[in-house]
């Protein structure tokens, strides 16, 4: 068994790569005998504040992950052992950071890119497209916290799709249900599984498999 590993990366802080990951994880978890393993190579360590909030709410053995932190070129090592076990593995990266990322994007499947719709995010998106192609691994484009009816968005897909990389049809709406969730160790998936935030996490799980077969 090898399991498929996904990286979380963005060169700019602030861009939602811990809710991303953790949002991923639990969708990806969904159904009979599939299992995920989380790494947090971000010295932050937001993921496993997230987790510490979920093995109190649910208890320790029932959080149906396994964590794991890393850093450097160990990430790369871990990751890849974790895949010998696992069916999915999300790593969380830390921002401007080329040595602990690289090795990161060297070990997965598929990088994805939370992208804000903003100017500064997709300038920023450049160095890890950079760094996927230079590895020749596959790399998406996800927007996140996209507003409703916002014309900014619609330029800043056009500027995606200038980039010359895939970006996922599946958008991230910029809804409370996803940091709420978030603080109380859950993703919105779990909260409001019927809601608008489920169903687009939902939508970006099915193309994002779709893409890693």
């Amino acid at each position: 068994m090898t399991g498929k590993i996904i990286t979380i990366a963005q060169q700019k802080g602030g861009s939602g790569k811990t809710t991303l990951a953790a949002h991923l994880a639990i969708a990806l978890g969904k159904g009979r005998g599939i299992s995920v393993a989380m790494l947090d190579i971000d010295p932050q360590g937001s993921l496993g504040e997230w987790l510490e909030a979920r093995e109190q709410l649910l208890g320790e053995d029932a959080t149906g992950l396994e964590f794991r932190t890393a850093s450097g070129w160990g990430a790369r090592r871990e990751a890849r052992s974790l895949a010998r076990d696992y069916d999915f593995v999300l790593l969380d990266t830390p921002p401007k950071s080329d040595r602990d990322v690289r090795p990161a994007i060297e070990a997965a499947d598929l990088v994805a890119i939370p992208v804000q719709p903003s100017p500064v995010d997709v300038w920023a998106s450049q160095m890890t497209l950079d760094m996927a192609a230079h590895e020749d691994v596959p790399a998406i484009l996800v927007m996140n916290r996209v507003p409703p009816r916002a014309l900014l968005t619609g330029e800043m897909a056009a500027a995606l799709d200038a980039l010359g990389s895939k970006t996922a049809k599946a958008r991230l709406g910029n809804r409370i249900a996803f940091a709420a969730s978030m603080g109380e160790g859950r993703t919105a998936s779990e909260t409001e599984p019927n809601g608008k935030a489920a169903e687009e996490v939902d939508a970006l799980v099915k193309e994002l498999k779709k893409l890693m077969k």
